[in-house]
């Protein structure tokens, strides 16, 4: 049998500083799925690169994005109109961010600004019932810690969607459709250090919505539960391609 390859559809680059220090989006994505490098293939969505027939890849992850998918760019789109059919297909797919909003807008739900505004840094995370037997979430503590940083938010799931995760801030940091694609709002591949480099970033505009740079900093913590969605992730793609 052949390795199974899970694509990694990127969305976007990262700020300058943190592309030198860590890479970039998709490169903590690989490293998050924690298999070797001849499993995962890339393809970048905004400089109009081939996306791939379903049959050849095992699993898709959709990466995050510093776009919003309201502005309906032409790769989006493109990306968009790609995924609804891999979904149908039951290929094993993750949305984190923008694919988690970018899914749940593909198959029918309503994605915009959060009312709330801007979510950023170390949240924590509350499990729904239903995650309690998801094959991506089970096991998992009912509340665990996780980054985010988003402006926009699904504010209305596609039909038929299962709720799997929420906050204070978004009642929607998690869902599944089918039995094998999941959207996260928040980041299972930021570490710590990203986590703080993106509100080292952010702070000018922080600063300016009058919010404190250096207390949501303080509050930045490990999120190894979170990470385990990477990981997990990938050993469904891989018993995905055993059962087929």
């Amino acid at each position: 049998m052949t390795k199974p390859t899970i694509l990694i559809v990127k969305t976007g680059d990262t700020f300058d500083d943190l592309i030198r220090s860590f890479g970039d989006f998709d490169d903590w994505i690989r490293e998050g799925l924690g298999v070797g490098e001849d499993q995962v293939r890339s393809v970048n969505a905004p400089a109009f690169e081939v996306l791939p027939d379903p049959g050849t890849f095992s699993g898709v992850v959709i990466a995050g994005s510093h776009a919003m998918v309201t502005q309906n760019l032409d790769w989006s789109l493109k990306v968009e109109e790609w995924l609804a059919p891999v979904v149908t297909a039951g290929i094993p797919v993750l949305g984190i961010c923008y694919g988690h909003q970018l899914l749940a807008k593909a198959m029918g739900g309503k994605v915009d600004f959060h009312p709330k505004g801007l979510e950023i840094g170390t949240a924590s995370i509350t499990l729904t019932a239903d995650a309690l037997s998801d094959p991506l979430f089970q096991g998992l503590p009912p509340i665990f810690n996780a980054h985010t940083c988003h402006s926009q938010t699904v504010l209305t799931l596609p039909p038929g969607a299962v709720h799997l995760a929420k906050n204070a801030h978004d009642p929607h940091h998690a869902f599944r459709l089918g039995r094998a694609a999941w959207g996260v709002q928040f980041h299972p591949e930021y570490t710590h250090a990203i986590m703080a480099g993106y509100i080292r970033n952010m702070s000018p505009l922080l600063q300016a919505l009058g919010r404190d740079p250096a207390q949501i900093q303080q509050k930045v913590t490990d999120s190894p539960e979170a990470a385990q969605m990477l990981t997990r992730f990938a050993a469904l793609c891989c018993h995905n391609q055993i059962e087929h």
